[in-house]
């Protein structure tokens, strides 16, 4: 479609124009209820594609497609009339896809609930392969099987813990003191 402000308003009249032409002036009975979806013009006005709907199944689209080939003539002319443009652009018409494009994705969406809800059905009741607490405590080469591995820890452990600790903090001090000295500045 041209992306031309003429082209798009051209666009816009013609939509109303066929819609109200389908609606109101053919009288055929093989055309179904249409619904005219979009119209887009070529960038120099001369052809006009027109996107149509119809409600209905196979045999209403294809009478329907009929219908609308057998009223084309007379709607380029009520178009030619309505529009006053020089040229009246020649107009061709298409079954629009995008009802049967959606459906099929909301038949694919439905089929993705369905295996999410089997997959949550399953989980349900399922429980995790292996231990329960997965991350174990170390066990100490000297402590007896049956004891419980973090009961042995000692005052000297603790201790331990926290000489390294308190010397980190220690140094981190001496440190800071030291680039003081060295810089003056904190």
């Amino acid at each position: 479609m041209a992306d031309s402000p003429r082209a798009r308003r051209l666009a816009g009249r013609i939509r109303q124009i066929v819609a109200s032409y389908l609606e109101t002036q053919v009288k055929d009975p093989r055309l179904g209820m249409v619904t005219i979806t979009d119209v887009r013009m070529t960038g120099d006005l001369h052809d006009a594609s027109i996107f149509y709907t119809v409600y209905g199944g196979e045999a209403e689209r294809a009478d329907s497609a009929a219908a609308i080939e057998a009223a084309r003539g007379q709607m380029r002319t009520e178009v030619g009339r309505q529009t006053g443009v020089k040229f009246t652009p020649t107009l061709t018409f298409f079954l629009d896809v995008l009802p049967e494009s959606a459906k099929h994705i909301d038949d694919l969406l439905a089929v993705a609930r369905q295996a999410d809800a089997e997959v949550e059905r399953v989980r349900a009741g399922a429980r995790p392969a292996g231990d329960p607490d997965p991350y174990r405590k170390p066990r100490d080469a000297d402590a007896d099987p049956g004891a419980d591995p973090g009961a042995d820890a000692g005052a000297d452990a603790g201790a331990s813990v926290d000489v390294p600790a308190a010397h980190a903090a220690a140094v981190d001090a001496a440190a800071v003191d030291a680039l003081v000295a060295d810089t003056g500045e904190l």
